[in-house]
């Protein structure tokens, strides 16, 4: 979200601070060199003189135009009258007539008009898409008023004026005022403002205030926006942000829609140092007796919450500590209130918590979390720690250099709870586990082409509750302890190495390509009671008595390549160009092919028994710096077909574009009938997104689209453009997505969003739309 900058009028009322005429004290108590220069000079009086034709008077870097002044020097008074004008640089303020006191410089502009050049602030950088900024180093601030009056040190009244930053006869806007109260370094604020388009009134409101300090950050009100949407009807948005210090800042929002209520939110954000920082935002929408139009019928929107945030915190001792907090009251409302595909799919929230940090000697992970996922929008599972420990001495020498030696323990409570559709507990699988583990490790590296790295390692797992026979019977609160040893040997090599000269080549002057083959030996002694574990996470899937053999190849492209003409670098940088890895295990005991984590269809998904893991093919490419590509697939060792597969590839130019592209397709065993790719569980995905721009942000559009290629649906569009005049700009985003097969609450929806970027003013985007949400 981006914040309000530097006040239009600031600069440009400001130049009524420099002395027009008189002998205000400058810096130190010295008299300000002044000249003045006139066709004729009349005396009226002992203290009245009257400078005509032509006047001039410089003072400083300003000087003072006008074709008549009177000086009443007892009174410390001036009048000028006729084509009055203040010039400092750039900037012009121009009136008819002008009154003002010569020490006090307190004064009045009748009929006033100006000019001023005001730096664009800094940008400040948006939580999802950023805002468009207008083009151009400067811009150029247009002010008028009946009467412009100085009423104070800084602090300045204009009657029946206005200002834009569209210095053209027809403004492309304009913002007028019965009153404006300027002041400096402050605030704005304005009375019976009305926003004008080209002539054309489309906005009141009767109260308007915003800051006009010279930061990027600064207090006040920021400007509305407007969208539309099929559930949610029209939709406008309202927003305060306090610029609290310079480490942090908070802002409030008002959402009000048509059809499901008004909302309210807040942000806070701090960032006190380095690795020191944290956002937290709330929400929480009163749309209590709402139904949404929703086209596959109605969503009853009742008064819900939602809180995200993060934050970071160095402490002592080297320690870090951080903490996270994504949750919201209602599933249903949830997908409702956000615009992009990742929040309306989501039935995921969490919190949680963990410090960590390293001593000479051990590392220490304490960690607190729990996670709700829902299955329907009153059933859902519930898992995390409560909370987990972990302390491990670091590696050390052990006889001498060749052999280490380090131990790790663990202590958590674990949470597997599963949730009735009545909201009670049905199935608890939650326990304590006590975990200690110390390793022996043997790094063989005599020979730079074959390395042999072995371990030796002895687990003891005690368990507070346990299955009373098998997992078909209840789990009851009998403690049961389980200790193996588990050897492992990983051997790479030999590694077989060819180059390549090509200096003729215009892409790289030589290439190198390593074949490296490599072999993991497994053994894990036998485990009691393996039956009876209730197994939470990949610690308790171990099978005893087991022998694996992890074997692949892996197949690396170098390339050196020519610097750039116009680098600093002297010699070619030696790059990874390509990438391709092949692997696939063996188990003597089929069980422990069902849940490997080193492959990502081990687990689940119907996979019958077998001795073999899937064949594992990884691939990426980073040809050049503008390109890069990666790829995944899985195969089945039974019906060698894809179970996987997934592929991406990004190509960006810096500062203009950058589109992105990934597929990914998944196929499922038919358990009842033999064979593979169970119609029922096929998926095929493509993810798209597209984000082009001009060099000078003039013009530009983010384009993003998700595909069920397998279903032949389109899930989500979402299109958000921008165009950059020289004084305004305008931004929008329309959005369609189609849920209705997934078992979302809220099916389908058209969604579109308007945003307007005035110079000098900035823009707002709230936080659940209108150029506010992505991916994350």
């Amino acid at each position: 979200m981006s914040r309000l900058p530097s006040g239009l009028l600031l600069i440009a009322l400001a130049l009524l601070a420099t002395p027009a005429y008189g002998q205000q004290a400058a810096a130190g108590g010295q008299q300000p060199t002044e000249t003045q220069v006139s066709d004729s000079v009349e005396r009226i009086g002992e203290n009245h003189i009257r400078r005509i034709g032509h006047v001039e008077i410089v003072q400083g870097d300003s000087t003072f135009y006008a074709d008549e002044v009177e000086i009443f020097q007892d009174r410390d008074h001036a009048i000028a009258t006729g084509n009055v004008v203040l010039s400092q640089g750039n900037n012009r303020i121009a009136a008819e007539r002008a009154e003002f006191n010569t020490k006090t410089l307190l004064g009045t502009f009748f009929k006033a008009w100006g000019i001023a050049t005001l730096q664009p602030p800094r940008q400040t950088r948006a939580a999802g898409i950023a805002p468009p900024t207008l083009a151009g180093a400067e811009t150029d601030v247009y002010f008028f008023g009946e009467t412009v009056e100085k009423i104070g040190p800084r602090k300045y009244k204009i009657t029946n004026g206005g200002f834009s930053t569209c210095v053209q006869p027809t403004p492309r806007w304009e913002l007028s005022s019965s009153t404006v109260v300027l002041n400096v370094d402050h605030y704005t604020l304005l009375r019976n403002a009305v926003f004008s388009v080209k002539g054309v009134p489309l906005l009141y409101t009767p109260f308007l205030y915003y800051p006009t300090k010279r930061e990027d950050r600064a207090t006040g009100f920021l400007i509305p926006s407007y969208g539309v949407s099929t559930i949610r009807g029209q939709a406008l948005s309202n927003a305060f942000f306090w610029a609290i210090s310079r480490s942090q800042d908070a802002t409030f929002m008002h959402d009000w829609f048509s059809n499901t209520g008004q909302g309210v939110g807040t942000e806070y954000r701090y960032n006190v140092g380095p690795g020191s920082d944290g956002e937290i935002k709330t929400y929480l929408l009163n749309g209590e007796g709402t139904v949404t139009s929703d086209p596959n019928g109605g969503v009853s929107t009742e008064r819900n919450y939602e809180i995200r945030g993060t934050a970071n915190q160095l402490l002592p001792y080297g320690f870090r500590a951080r903490g996270r907090v994504d949750y919201f009251s209602n599933v249903t409302t949830m997908q409702t209130l956000n615009t992009n595909i990742y929040d309306m799919s989501r039935n995921q929230r969490i919190y949680g918590g963990n410090i960590v940090g390293m001593t000479r000697q051990f590392s220490v992970n304490a960690t607190f979390d729990h996670s709700e996922y829902f299955y329907s929008d009153s059933s859902s599972s519930i898992s995390g720690s409560w909370p987990r420990i972990s302390l491990t001495r670091n590696e050390r020498p052990l006889f001498g250099p060749d052999l280490y030696y380090s131990i790790g323990g663990e202590v958590v409570r674990l949470l597997r709870v599963n949730n009735s559709p009545l909201g009670e507990a049905q199935f608890d699988l939650g326990l304590s586990r006590f975990d200690l583990s110390p390793q022996l490790r043997y790094p063989f590296r005599k020979w730079s082409w074959f390395t042999v790295n072995s371990t030796i390692n002895w687990r003891d797992t005690y368990y507070t509750r346990s299955y009373l026979v098998d997992q078909t019977s209840p789990i009851v609160d009998e403690s049961l302890n389980r200790s193996f040893f588990d050897f492992r040997s990983q051997l790479i090599g030999p590694v077989f190495t060819r180059i390549w000269n090509t200096p003729e080549s215009g892409y790289a002057e030589r290439f190198k390509h390593t074949i490296e083959p490599y072999l993991t030996l497994s053994r894990t002694s036998a485990i009691d009671d393996y039956n009876r574990i209730v197994k939470l996470d990949g610690l308790d899937y171990t099978v005893g008595n087991t022998t694996s053999y992890t074997y692949g190849l892996n197949n690396r492209l170098y390339a050196k390549r020519r610097p750039a003409p116009n680098s600093f670098i002297r010699t070619g940088q030696a790059r990874e160009i390509v990438s391709l890895e092949i692997a696939q295990s063996y188990y003597t005991d089929a069980r422990a092919a069902q849940c490997d984590a080193r492959y990502s269809t081990s687990c689940g998904g119907g996979v019958p028994p077998t001795n073999f893991s899937a064949i594992a093919v990884s691939m990426r490419a980073m040809p050049t710096d503008q390109f890069s590509a990666n790829m995944r697939a899985e195969i089945d060792p039974q019906f060698f077909v894809l179970r996987t597969i997934a592929a991406g590839g990004t190509y960006s130019i810096p500062n203009q574009l950058v589109a992105t592209l990934t597929w990914s397709k998944r196929n499922f065993v038919n358990e009842s009938v033999p064979g593979f790719n169970d119609p029922a569980r096929l998926d095929q995905y493509i993810n798209t997104s597209l984000n082009l721009h001009t060099r000078d942000n003039r013009i530009g559009g983010i384009y993003s689209a998700n595909f069920d290629i397998f279903n032949s649906r389109i899930l989500q569009r979402r299109l958000t453009g921008f165009y950059n005049a020289q004084c305004c700009g305008v931004a929008f985003e329309y959005q369609t997505y189609n849920l209705s097969f997934t078992g979302s609450s809220v099916s389908k929806d058209r969604r579109f969003f308007m945003s307007f970027t005035l110079a000098g003013l900035g823009n707002f985007s709230p936080f659940s739309g209108a150029m506010g949400g992505v991916p994350r």
